[in-house]
């Protein structure tokens, strides 16, 4: 046993003097080493740091490769043999055989649409699928005025165009001609003639165009008067008149028009008013409806309702006037 007061087992250490450095050597594999010096400890250290590993393994290479191409595009000369050889290199792709396009086809269009599309090709074929721009192509088609939609592909060697026309349901009379609308009022295309479609309906007027939807829903409720319908006429851009045979017209309100038709039908039905001599049927007021008679409808009514003196009265008060003329000539004559 170790006695109480005896020396401590722990050695030691020596005080180091200035400038000594102390040693210390242990055994590794049977061998002694030293420790790392204070540098190459603080660099370890360094390098465990995630910033500066990144930094050296991938930002240094950056920087070298940067730096190189820099100098290297520096020169005038090589930046335009470069980028000529680029050209080179991107014409010899896009002239390959799978990008050529050698044929257009055009689907679902007539044949005034479908030569507009193939005038509007700003290339001539074949030529490479690259050279072709689309998407100013396609614009260029949806513009027309009877196209609706339109969708532009490259497909095997061919440029196809599918196209949606619009159709026409309505014509409209205006100061230039007659021009073909579809259902929401979009013109479709000109006609110089009525007869030319006598299959669709006619509408006038300043800004009809923009109200086709009502006017569609007036014909459809007018439908047993079509026969003797001429057309819609839009009043002061609010509301419509509808046009008969023989210059006869039905005022229609600007609320409700088709409601108001309705009740014209109605009428006719009971009281068999479309068949008697009228000139105008104002519906302007639904709860009291109006009739403008002609002037001889007007001239009957009243002889009818004692408003007037009868024709045969009239005849005698012609002969007692002539009569007269006759005694004042005969004063008159020497």
């Amino acid at each position: 046993m170790r006695p109480l007061n005896g020396e401590p087992r722990l050695r030691r250490e020596p005080v180091l003097q200035a400038g000594q450095r102390r040693v210390i050597f242990g055994r590794r594999g049977g061998q002694r080493y030293r420790a790392p010096s204070r540098l190459a400890f603080r660099l370890q250290r360094l390098w465990l740091t995630p910033v500066v590993r990144a930094l050296t393994r991938i930002g240094a290479p950056i920087f070298a490769v940067t730096l190189g191409l820099g100098l290297w595009f520096g020169d005038e000369g090589r930046r335009a043999d470069f980028v000529q050889w680029v050209d080179d290199v991107k014409l010899q792709i896009q002239n390959r055989p799978e990008f050529r396009v050698s044929e257009l086809k055009v689907e679902g269009a007539g044949p005034e649409v479908e030569e507009a599309a193939r005038m509007l090709l700003p290339i001539e074929l074949p030529a490479s699928s690259f050279a072709i721009d689309l998407t100013a192509y396609h614009d260029a088609i949806a513009r027309l005025d009877a196209v609706q939609d339109a969708a532009v592909i490259v497909r095997s060697g061919t440029l196809e165009v599918k196209v949606t026309e619009r159709q026409p349901v309505i014509l409209w009379r205006t100061p230039n001609g007659i021009e073909m609308l579809d259902a929401g009022g979009h013109r479709v295309a000109s006609l110089t003639r009525r007869d030319a479609r006598p299959d669709l309906p006619l509408i006038a007027g300043e800004g009809a165009d923009a109200a086709v939807p009502e006017a569609l829903e007036i014909l459809s409720a007018a439908e047993p008067l079509l026969p003797k319908m001429r057309g819609l006429i839009r009043m002061g851009e609010r509301r419509w008149d509808i046009a008969l045979a023989d210059n006869r017209r039905i005022l229609l309100p600007s609320k409700n028009p088709a409601r108001a038709v309705e009740e014209v039908l109605s009428l006719d039905r009971s009281d068999d008013l479309l068949s008697r001599d009228f000139a105008v049927v104002d519906m302007r007021n639904q709860d009291r409806p109006t009739i403008r008679l002609t002037p001889n409808s007007l001239e009957q009514f009243q002889i009818v309702t004692g408003q007037i003196v009868p024709e045969k009265k009239t005849e005698t008060t012609r002969a007692s006037a002539r009569s007269s003329d006759t005694k004042s000539n005969a004063k008159a004559s020497p």
